[in-house]
């Protein structure tokens, strides 16, 4: 398959990194610039970046569209630091399609692409319903997947009669679709007052986990085992707090609340650290109103997701259990046994959820679960079953 027909070249002339004697990621990065190639998609590529220009799905944020090339002229000055190889491609901006739904289209057909060439794909958007571009392609490799979102709200608004796809509304298509790939959904730092209180109750049916803003900003390290669990990262910039006073403002759905820049990076970190992940994307950004701050921070996101890839320890547990320390707690008098994996490379855990035989090559993936050391205390000292257990139970007993 060809996916050069998906895409336009970009134009890098004006980037500064050009000028720079210091190695910055622009010397790094093979571009489908105005002045080569599209680049070779083989197995020694590890992360592709390209852009979605489309704010047709966009609710109160027409002018999101232009955020890839902002991102991409912070993000090819920055300087990797890191000695470790790594081969990044920059694929260029996806053509929009006739209709919004050609564009998700496309973005499927690109991503499982990719994803088969075991290339991690970071999109900038563009509005965040291209989370249904993304997610599709796990769908056309039918792949059943964990998605984690950064957002300050909910979308799941309702689908309209003449069932487009919106900003607003895209995760409701998704947890909607048939036949479905989505095992988990996270989402963090939601701030209450702009959260509908029935959308955390259908979450909360569901056994997804749902984490408001006040979490991440007392303990950000409880959210690394929620992000090694995700196959996909969306993340909505309207999570991270505007600055009223410099007139910084992100976007249209702006809050003087949210995430710290740092605290996006970090979270981003987790990502790119985790062997389970396997796409991320950015989205809402709008330059008209941003006067290029949040796309800084973005680009410094991006950045600590690629250093975090390059940190990775390759210690997902069903690839090689003997690596790890097993601990099996009694639980309820011997009643039932939980069972642990600590990870002899990272000291990161995992708990083992109990899994049929037959259902266990469809979710192998999923029944071991990351977990924190706090979860072996609950279970070992406390005598209680740690909820991230009890959820992928209940999920794979629907």
């Amino acid at each position: 398959m060809d996916i050069s027909i998906y895409f336009s070249q970009i134009d890098i002339s004006s980037y500064h990194f050009q000028q720079s004697k210091i190695e910055k990621l622009g010397h790094i990065i093979d571009s489908y610039n105005t002045d080569a190639d599209f680049p070779v998609l083989n197995e020694e590529i590890d992360l592709a970046i390209f852009g979605v220009c489309e704010d047709r799905g966009s609710i109160d944020n027409k002018g999101c569209d232009t955020a890839p090339y902002t991102i991409r002229e912070n993000l090819y000055n920055l300087t990797l630091n890191n000695k470790k190889p790594v081969k990044i491609v920059d694929l260029g901006n996806v053509k929009t399609g006739e209709t919004l739904s050609d564009t998700y289209i496309a973005i499927g057909e690109i991503v499982a692409f990719l994803l088969q060439k075991k290339i991690i794909p970071i999109i900038l958007g563009g509005s965040q319903d291209i989370t249904v571009g993304n997610y599709r392609g796990y769908e056309n490799l039918g792949q059943i997947i964990n998605m984690f979102n950064v957002d300050s709200r909910i979308d799941l608004g309702e689908i309209e009669e003449n069932n487009d796809i919106t900003s607003e509304n895209y995760l409701t298509h998704i947890m909607c679709g048939e036949p479905n790939y989505l095992f988990n959904y996270t989402h963090v730092a939601y701030q209450t007052y702009f959260i509908d209180y029935k959308a955390l109750e259908t979450l909360e049916d569901l056994y997804f986990d749902c984490y408001r803003l006040g979490v991440i900003q007392d303990d950000i390290e409880c959210i690394e085992p929620l992000i090694r669990n995700a196959d996909m990262v969306t993340v909505d910039v309207s999570a991270i707090r505007s600055n009223y006073e410099r007139r910084i403002l992100g976007n249209d759905r702006r809050s003087p609340h949210g995430l710290y820049g740092e605290q996006l990076c970090q979270l981003c970190r987790y990502a790119g650290m985790s062997d389970k992940l396997t796409s991320i994307g950015f989205y809402e950004i709008n330059s008209s109103v941003d006067n290029g701050y949040t796309s800084a921070i973005v680009a410094h996101a991006i950045w600590y997701f690629i250093d975090g890839y390059l940190w990775r320890k390759k210690d997902f547990p069903y690839v090689d259990t003997e690596n790890y320390f097993k601990f099996v707690v009694s639980m309820n008098e011997g009643d039932r046994e939980i069972i642990f994996y600590k990870s002899k490379k990272s000291e990161r855990w995992w708990i083992e959820v109990p899994c049929s035989k037959d259902l266990k090559e469809k979710y192998k993936r999923h029944y071991l679960v990351p977990c924190s050391y706090q979860d072996y205390v609950i279970a070992s000292e406390k005598n209680r079953i740690p909820d991230r257990w009890f959820k992928a139970y209940n999920k794979m007993s629907l």
